[in-house]
């Protein structure tokens, strides 16, 4: 079955960069798209990017275009979320996510905190 494993999250300074990972398996992940979306305490789980299945397309929210970038891995099965410039508003938890059949497939989540 589908697997997403999220790795990466830390605590960091505002200002500061993270790189999160996602390892897929269990689907032949060059044939889907791949996204981020992110939860804050208390809110709604909302998007943060999108990536085509070659990388051709990209997607993402306004809050985070020109400081975030995804991009994907196609032999080695990952999706990964470049971070900078983070924000308190930032902190949240990261789920990777994609959709083979008719549900969408989520990830753990990994924990980002965004703190002086």
């Amino acid at each position: 079955q589908v697997q997403l494993v999220e790795s990466g999250g830390d605590l960091v300074h505002p200002g500061g960069s993270l790189r999160l990972s996602c390892a897929a398996s269990g689907f032949i992940f060059r044939n889907y798209p791949m996204s981020w979306y992110r939860q804050a305490s208390g809110k709604e789980r909302e998007f943060v990017a999108s990536i085509s299945t070659f990388a051709g397309y990209t997607s993402y929210a306004d809050s985070v275009k020109g400081r975030f970038t995804i991009s994907r891995d196609n032999a080695q099965n990952t999706v990964s979320l470049q971070m900078n410039s983070l924000k308190p508003e930032d902190t949240a938890l990261y789920y990777c996510q994609t959709r083979t059949g008719p549900f969408d497939s989520w990830g753990q989540g990994t924990q980002v905190t965004v703190s002086s």
